[in-house]
């Protein structure tokens, strides 16, 4: 058994790493570390756990008692948790912020987006989780930058409300998130970093502008991308071109009819629909923020640090009604 230990585990994306690993088949929760709810049981914070877990909330990692610590501390902490680990830990570390996704911010964390880098995640020890709509929209190119056809990209993307994490803020409450859109941090995400770094390690060369409108929906989870670019392929060889991609992967799906957010929610599946219109190659991508976003996708690469198949514990269905 994998003995798994979360830091800063009150929130959104421990939530779900929690009820994930609860029904993993090789892995168990030794300890759940939360400042603010130390010593109160974990399903008093994540009450979809009622009668699943005795564990409580503890105030300081037990460093020696994990095999891999999930870091879900939040943008800006993970380096400071990182750097508090004692020189004897030698388990893994799977950070869910987005302090060591870049190279030069690295300190020795391999980027963790498997389908791109899945050797490199099999041979390290620190793993570096990609942002949620980081990973929509690398899915969404990897088969065009790979075969190094990608040019200039124009993206919008609608995220569910879970994604802004669990700390109330305006654009979070009910009554303004109800029946509402708006469009935040347009050509400027966070995300177009890492999003970029790969797309230059795929396509040699590659210095197109990536263009991303991020729009915030009237919904608790999910992301759906919708990217095009120019393509001179046809259509048929530009489908082939992602299906043959994701042939073998685990958890992406690429179809021939248009998708919609449901049938991901709930799971880890990334479902990839590719399309010619004219000369313009439009592809969706739809994910779940909270599984293969974040925490489904932690778990998948802790499956490939330690050996295990891919999917093992997350084989999740969608809630479809």
């Amino acid at each position: 058994m994998i003995r798994a230990g979360i830091i800063g585990a009150a929130g959104y994306t421990a939530g779900e790493l929690l009820r994930i690993l609860s029904g993993h088949p090789q892995a168990e929760v030794v300890f759940a570390q939360s400042s603010s709810h130390s010593g109160e049981p974990v399903w008093k914070v994540h009450q979809d756990l009622v009668g699943d877990t005795d564990l409580e909330f503890c105030s300081a990692p037990d460093y020696e008692a994990a095999d891999c610590i999930f870091i879900c501390s939040g943008h800006g902490k993970s380096k400071e948790a990182v750097h508090s680990f004692p020189p004897s830990y030698k388990g893994a570390i799977i950070d869910l912020s987005n302090d060591f996704r870049l190279d030069e911010d690295a300190e020795g964390f391999v980027y963790g987006l498997p389908e791109a880098f899945r050797s490199s995640i099999a041979s390290s020890r620190r793993i570096a989780n990609p942002g949620c709509f980081a990973t929509a929209i690398q899915l969404a190119l990897l088969p065009a930058a790979k075969a190094g056809i990608l040019g200039e990209v124009h993206i919008t993307g609608v995220t569910g409300s879970t994604g802004a994490g669990q700390k109330p803020s305006e654009t979070t409450h009910f009554s303004w998130r109800d029946s509402n859109m708006s469009v935040y941090k347009p050509f400027t995400h966070q995300h177009l970093g890492e999003v970029m770094q790969t797309l230059r390690k795929l396509q040699e060369g590659y210095d197109a502008d990536v263009n991303f409108i991020p729009m915030r929906g009237d919904f608790t989870r999910g992301i759906i991308v919708s990217a095009y670019f120019d393509c001179d392929l046809p259509e048929d060889g530009a489908v082939s071109l992602y299906e043959n991609y994701y042939r073998d992967e685990p958890f992406v799906v690429t179809v021939r009819e248009n998708p919609d957010l449901k049938m991901v929610v709930n799971t880890s599946k990334c479902v990839i629909y590719p399309r010619k219109y004219g000369r313009k190659l439009h592809v969706v991508s739809l994910i779940d923020n909270l599984l293969k976003g974040a925490s489904g996708q932690a778990v998948e690469n802790m499956n490939i640090v330690f050996g295990l198949d891919e999917d093992t514990g997350l084989r999740l269905k969608a809630s479809r009604f």
